[in-house]
């Protein structure tokens, strides 16, 4: 039982830290140009 008592606030603790550089990310612009990776791929460079 003190095992969960540390795991659960390590884990949560975790996930709070993920979900903050997801948001971080998305406020800093990481996710704005999805179809230009995309359509960048096609375009032949000479």
């Amino acid at each position: 039982m003190t095992g969960l008592s540390l795991l659960i606030p390590i884990a949560l603790g975790l996930g709070l830290l993920g979900l903050a550089a997801f948001f971080w990310a998305l406020r800093d612009g990481q996710f704005d140009d999805s179809e230009g990776a995309a359509a960048r791929i096609l375009i032949e460079d000479e």
